[in-house]
């Protein structure tokens, strides 16, 4: 499987045309946007998963449904599968004092992928939650908080890793706080923000399918996916995301503009946050 080719079809990844960058939640913009969860069927079957989980996490039988929901995925989509196929791969490869006694996964988007893992590599599951609660399965399909992992591993599963902060902060605390201890992560996708030097320094073994950086940008060049402009752009973001934004807005003084001015209600609050807090130190105002 061609891991690029499948973010881009089920438009995991976009990259913005030239002359646009896309606003994210933080208030920030760049140059691509990534929600490697969109592996899962696109955006449709994605939104569907991410609401289904939302609406139904607190009621009986969540976790038997949401694994029929994953296994059903597995089922019709080549491409999902595929993914997962890789994951379990470098899972078993990196693997040498035997299987862990779980696969876990961080609340939500985690789940996407580390319950199909568990599945295939037949080993239960381990549900882990931003509060710090631990949840397996009962016989029944339904969630089971855990206080005691004591001598348990686990491998954990995520969709993406920038900072590792949820790694720092939730999961593996959540493990270590019981006796547990995570013995390995394995990422679909690494956004080369200094997440892997985290997990580094906390002791965890981690690998990741794809990463984000000038060597990707160069084969989505190869395949015609971007032109010259847009690499140049994503190649500059790269190096020095605050100069290069910097750069960029200034040459092109109408983009806020044309955002602030949008039908799109987000675009437009998201401009006006941008403005707002002006983190590229360019004296911005509304």
């Amino acid at each position: 499987m061609d891991l690029i080719d499948a973010l881009i079809e089920s438009e995991a990844l976009k990259i913005a045309p030239v002359g646009e960058l896309f606003f994210y939640t933080s208030g920030t913009v760049g140059p691509y946007y990534i929600n490697t969860e969109c592996l899962f069927g696109g955006p449709g079957p994605t939104k569907e998963l991410l609401d289904f989980i939302d609406a139904e996490a607190d009621k009986p039988f969540f976790a038997l449904n949401l694994q029929e929901r994953v296994r059903a995925r597995i089922d019709e989509d080549t491409r999902y599968r595929a993914v997962i196929d890789e994951l379990t791969a470098a899972i078993l490869d990196a693997e040498e004092d035997g299987p862990s006694t779980w696969i876990s996964g961080g609340a939500r988007r985690d789940w996407f992928f580390s319950l199909a893992v568990a599945d295939s590599l037949d080993r239960p599951h381990l549900y882990l939650f931003k509060d710090g609660r631990a949840a397996d399965v009962d016989s029944e399909g339904n969630l089971r908080f855990v206080d005691d992992l004591t001598d348990a591993t686990s491998v954990h599963i995520a969709d993406l890793i920038t900072e590792a902060s949820s790694y720092d902060r939730a999961w593996i605390p959540a493990l270590r706080e019981r006796g547990g201890e995570m013995v390995f992560s394995a990422n679909v996708v690494d956004r080369a923000q200094g997440g892997m030097d985290v997990l580094k320094k906390a002791g965890v073994p981690a690998t990741a399918l794809l990463r984000v950086d000038g060597d990707l940008f160069s084969a989505l060049s190869r395949k015609g996916l971007i032109d010259n402009e847009q690499l140049q752009t994503l190649t500059a973001y790269f190096k020095d995301p605050q100069s290069a934004v910097g750069e960029f807005l200034s040459q092109h003084p109408d983009f806020i503009q044309q955002s602030l001015n949008s039908d799109d209600e987000r675009t437009v609050a998201r401009a006006r946050q941008l403005v707002e807090q002006d983190p590229y130190d360019l004296g911005l105002k509304l």
